[in-house]
């Protein structure tokens, strides 16, 4: 049975809970890519009003923002090693190439090892460490093709930001209803080590307030949406303040938004806990340009979330 805790309707993070709920009562079960396992249903959505300072941190289990943030800084960037996040203590891609590692070397290494080559040794790094043109490469150098002559085309040194392109727009043609990037480059998608969830971004500017309408394809909703709702409304918040207006609102929309058949024990958990709080997020200062940033230009105040809950990442 399901746990039914008294609960506030209001809270912003109720949708999320009943949400869950939903899908562990009465999703699809499904096999999936890892062989995990899922229960799922297709197509949901979100709505949380980021006014005010407002961010939609969950807080009926604790949501590492700092890594999230660290995350998304790293993705402005346009790097696709991990060994930057790794200097950074920020472990949450490193499953992917260390999964990489062990099957073509057969080497049993365990996580921290590996990390530490990939900090201490840059040629290791560069080639086990790599990600390939994963989405910080889509955001800002969208790769571009040039004629060379008789019918040929080679790579430009410089391909498309679509960030800096994001903010000019809104900028410059607010009520343009073309404020979009995606990290979604289909010749691209069998290089890369994941292809983008969070893949499409919108924005849409009215009353001097910008909003943002994230899709995203799928929705590791246990682990990864939490990580990506508050990661979405950081950049709507970075870019609203490089543009002069005040944040509106987030809205998420999921495609295949599922729970891993081995996060029973989260799932449980959480939904006999009581959402309660109202975080806010605080940009200490504006920088030059929306790739200015850096984690200490950030604070989250009033966030006393209940205990972390751990569960295991499906690769």
């Amino acid at each position: 049975m399901i746990p039914q805790p008294q609960f506030d309707p209001s809270h912003y993070e109720q949708q999320y809970l009943d949400l869950m709920r939903h899908i562990w009562s009465a999703g699809d079960e499904r096999v999936d890519r890892t062989g995990v396992g899922t229960r799922a249903m297709f197509g949901a959505t979100m709505r949380f009003d980021l006014s005010d300072n407002a961010i939609p941190l969950l807080t009926t289990k604790r949501v590492y923002w700092k890594t999230a943030a660290r995350e998304m800084l790293w993705f402005l960037t346009g790097d696709t090693n991990i060994r930057e996040l790794v200097k950074q203590k920020v472990h949450i891609w490193t499953d992917w190439p260390l999964d990489k590692y062990r099957r073509a070397t057969g080497e049993d290494i365990d996580r921290d090892s590996f990390e530490q080559k990939i900090i201490e040794d840059p040629e290791f790094a560069e080639q086990w460490g790599d990600l390939g043109p994963v989405y910080g490469k889509q955001w800002v150098d969208w790769p571009v093709y040039e004629p060379a002559g008789n019918g040929l085309y080679h790579k430009a040194e410089t391909g498309i930001n679509q960030i800096a392109l994001l903010v000019e727009g809104i900028r410059s043609n607010p009520g343009s209803r073309r404020h979009i990037f995606t990290g979604w480059n289909v010749a691209e998608l069998d290089r890369m080590a994941l292809p983008p969830c969070h893949k499409t971004y919108q924005f849409y500017v009215a009353n001097g307030k910008l909003s943002a309408l994230l899709q995203q394809r799928s929705c590791d909703l246990a682990l990864g949406v939490p990580f990506n709702v508050f990661s979405a409304a950081l950049l709507t918040r970075m870019v609203a303040q490089q543009c002069d207006l005040e944040p509106g609102e987030l809205i998420w929309n999921g495609g295949d938004v599922h729970l891993y058949l081995n996060h029973e024990a989260l799932v449980e958990e959480q939904l006999a806990r009581t959402p309660s709080g109202a975080p806010t997020l605080h940009l200490l200062r504006k920088p030059e340009s929306v790739f200015a940033y850096e984690i200490k230009d950030f604070e989250v105040r009033d966030y006393s979330p209940q205990a972390h809950i751990p569960a295991p990442v499906a690769v």
